[in-house]
C-alpha cells in the first residue's frame, strides 16, 4: 500500500530513468508526456543541469539525475517505513522488515528465519536483499535495509550487534572421508586431500591468503569457486575438502551429508557472523520482534550443529 508520498518531479525522473524515453514513461505511468517533460526542464533549469542526456535513441541519465534515481529509492524506502510504521501504532501486526543476508545463508538459515517470522506475523512483508558484508555498513546506515546478518562485521559507531557469534575455522567432509571420524584436523593434514576452496570474491578465501599463503604456494587449490554450492557438492561427493564454517554447510551437516571437522591450527582465526542494525533510528516494534526471531533461529541452528557434532564424535563445541 503505497502513500505516494515520493514528489512528483522525482517519480518523473525514475519513470523515464526506467523507460528510456519521456513517450515511454508516459504510457507507463499514465501522465501526459507535455507535463512530465516539463517538469524535468523546470528542475534543470532550477538546478542548472541536466537531470537526462537526450541521446537519439532515448534519454540516459547523467550524473546529476543519477543523484535524483538514489534519491528516489530512499524516499520509497521511507514512505514504505512510514506507512509500516503508522499500522503498527494503530495495533496491526503487519509491517515491512528489509533484512540483508550472505549468499551463503541463502539455502541455509535464511529459510528457516523466514518460517519463524511469518509463524509470528503472517502479514509481515520481507524484502531479503543478498549482499556482501562490506555492502552491509552503508546499506543499514543509509536506511536501505533494517537488519543485516553478516560475517566478520568491523567496529562502526553507527552500528549496534544485536547477537553475535564465533565461528571456528573447519573442513567440510563427507561421512565416509578419512577426517570425518577425527575430533579436529589441522590445515597441514587437510591439504593432503585434494581441496576446494571459494574464489578471491568471498572473504574467506581473502583470510586464508593472507594468514596462510604456503596453501597456495604449488599453484593454489585443486578446484576454487565463488559458488557455495559446488563447494558443498565436491565435498559431498567425498571426493574434497573444503575449508569453510560450520553456519555455511547447516542444512548439510545437519541432515548428514557432509560433517564439519574444526581446525586446531593457533595460527587459524575464527570468523564471526553478527546481527546487526543501525544506531541512526529506532525500530518498530515489529521490527524488534522480528530481530529477537532472527536471534533465535541463528542461535538455535549452531547448537544443533554442534551438537550432531559433539553426538558423532563426543568432542566438545570449539
Amino acid at each position: 500500500m503505497a502513500l505516494h508520498l515520493v514528489p512528483r518531479g522525482i517519480l518523473y525522473i525514475e519513470a523515464v530513468a526506467a523507460a528510456g524515453s519521456i513517450q515511454a514513461a508516459s504510457r507507463e505511468i499514465g501522465i501526459s508526456a507535455s507535463a512530465i517533460d516539463r517538469q524535468i526542464v523546470l528542475l534543470e533549469d532550477k538546478l542548472g543541469v541536466q537531470l537526462f542526456e537526450r541521446q537519439t535513441g532515448g534519454m540516459a541519465l547523467s550524473p546529476a539525475g543519477e543523484s535524483f534515481l538514489v534519491l528516489a529509492r530512499r524516499w520509497r524506502a521511507d514512505e514504505r517505513r512510514i506507512w509500516s510504521d503508522i499500522k503498527q501504532m494503530q495495533g496491526s501486526e503487519v509491517g515491512h522488515v528489509r533484512l540483508a543476508a550472505m549468499d551463503s545463508m541463502v539455502n541455509g538459515v535464511v529459510p528457516r528465519i523466514l518460517s519463524a517470522v511469518f509463524e509470528r506475523f503472517p502479514k509481515l512483508q520481507i524484502d531479503v536483499e543478498v549482499m556482501p558484508p562490506d555492502g552491509v555498513p552503508d546499506a543499514l546506515t543509509e536506511g536501505e535495509i533494517d537488519l543485516a546478518i553478516a560475517f566478520n562485521v568491523r567496529p562502526n559507531r553507527d552500528l549496534h550487534t544485536v547477537w553475535s557469534e564465533t565461528l571456528p575455522l573447519g573442513c567440510v567432509v563427507s561421512p565416509g572421508h578419512p577426517l570425518a571420524s577425527e575430533p579436529d584436523t589441522t590445515l597441514k593434514e587437510a591439504t593432503r586431500h585434494a581441496i576446494v576452496l571459494q574464489s578471491h570474491a568471498l572473504a574467506i578465501r581473502r583470510i586464508l591468503e593472507a594468514r596462510h599463503g604456503w596453501m597456495f604456494s604449488e599453484g593454489g587449490p585443486p578446484v576454487a569457486t565463488n559458488s557455495l554450492q559446488l563447494v558443498k557438492h565436491l565435498a559431498a561427493a567425498g571426493t574434497h575438502v573444503a575449508i569453510t564454517s560450520e553456519l555455511d554447510a547447516a542444512p548439510e551437516i545437519l541432515d548428514g551429508h557432509l560433517v564439519f571437522v574444526p581446525v586446531s591450527d593457533r595460527t587459524a582465526s575464527p570468523q564471526s557472523v553478527a546481527l546487526v542494525i543501525s544506531t541512526r533510528r529506532s525500530l518498530p516494534r515489529v521490527s524488534r520482534i522480528a530481530s529477537e526471531i532472527v536471534e533465535r533461529v541463528l542461535s538455535d541452528m549452531l547448537a544443533e550443529v554442534r551438537a550432531r557434532r559433539m553426538a558423532a564424535t563426543g568432542a566438545a563445541p570449539a
